[in-house]
C-alpha cells in the first residue's frame, strides 16, 4: 500500500520538455490531458451548435436545447432566484470536473488527481462566491456580514475563507486519488472482470458525483454570499 502511494504521488507528473533558457520548461501530464479533452468538447460543441434555427429545428437541436436546459434547471434549483446569474458558470465546472474523473476509462490519469487542478478549482469559486457577495451587499455590508450574528463570530468567519477553498480542493482531491488507489489495488489482487466493472462505478458513477459535491457546495456558498 505504501509503495503503491509512493508510486501514485511522487511519479513524475511532467510530460513535455521544452527547452526554455538554461532550463526547460515543464508541463505536467494533467495540462495536457486537460488540452486534449478541452479539444475534443469544443469540437463536439462546434458541432452540436452548427446550423442553429428557430423553426423547424432539427432532433440534433432539440436534444441538445434539452440537455442545456435540464442542467440550468438543476443548476438554477440550488442556486435560487437571487443567484440565477451564476448557473453558466456552475454548469462549465460541473461539466469539466465531471469530464475530468472519468477519463480514467480511456487510460488517462484524471486532472483532478493533480493537487494543483483541484486548488485552482476552489480557488476560482471561492473569489467568486465572495465576489458575488461583495457585489450583492457593496462594500460595507461585505465587511459587516463577518460579524453576524453576533461580533464575537468574525474571526471564525474570516477563518472560511481558508477552511471553504481547503474543503472543496482536498474534497474533491481526496475521493478521486482513493478510487484511483482503490482500482490500483484490484488490478493487482483480480487482474481480468472485476477491475473493468468497477472501473464503471469509479470513473463513472463516482466521478459524477464528486463534480456535483464540489458544484453543490459552490452554489451553497453563493446562494449563503447574496442573502
Amino acid at each position: 500500500m505504501k509503495e503503491l502511494l509512493t508510486e501514485l504521488l511522487m511519479e513524475d507528473k511532467t510530460l513535455i520538455h521544452v527547452p526554455f533558457g538554461n532550463g526547460f520548461f515543464d508541463i505536467c501530464n494533467s495540462v495536457v490531458v486537460t488540452w486534449i479533452f478541452m479539444a475534443i468538447i469544443i469540437a463536439v460543441i462546434l458541432f452540436l451548435t452548427h446550423d442553429l434555427k428557430v423553426h423547424n429545428i432539427s432532433k440534433r437541436q432539440a436534444a441538445l436545447e434539452s440537455a442545456v436546459m435540464f442542467l440550468r434547471g438543476a443548476v438554477s434549483g440550488m442556486l435560487g432566484e437571487e443567484a440565477a446569474g451564476y448557473t453558466d458558470y456552475i454548469v462549465t465546472v460541473l461539466f469539466f470536473i465531471g469530464l475530468s474523473n472519468m477519463v480514467g476509462l480511456f487510460g488517462f490519469t484524471p486532472p483532478t488527481m493533480d493537487l494543483n487542478v483541484t486548488i485552482a478549482l476552489s480557488v476560482m469559486s471561492i473569489i467568486l462566491v465572495e465576489s458575488a457577495g461583495f457585489l450583492r451587499k457593496g462594500p460595507k455590508g461585505y465587511i459587516k456580514h463577518f460579524a453576524e450574528p453576533m461580533a464575537v463570530v468574525a474571526p471564525m468567519n474570516v477563518l472560511e475563507l481558508v477552511i471553504r477553498p481547503l474543503s472543496l480542493c482536498m474534497r474533491l482531491f481526496g475521493n478521486i486519488l482513493g478510487a484511483t488507489v482503490i482500482m490500483e489495488l484490484i488490478k493487482h489482487v483480480v487482474p481480468v472482470v472485476l477491475p473493468a466493472a468497477l472501473s464503471l462505478y469509479f470513473d463513472l458513477f463516482d466521478g459524477a458525483i464528486q463534480a456535483y459535491v464540489f458544484c453543490f457546495l459552490t452554489s451553497l456558498y453563493i446562494k449563503e454570499a447574496v442573502e
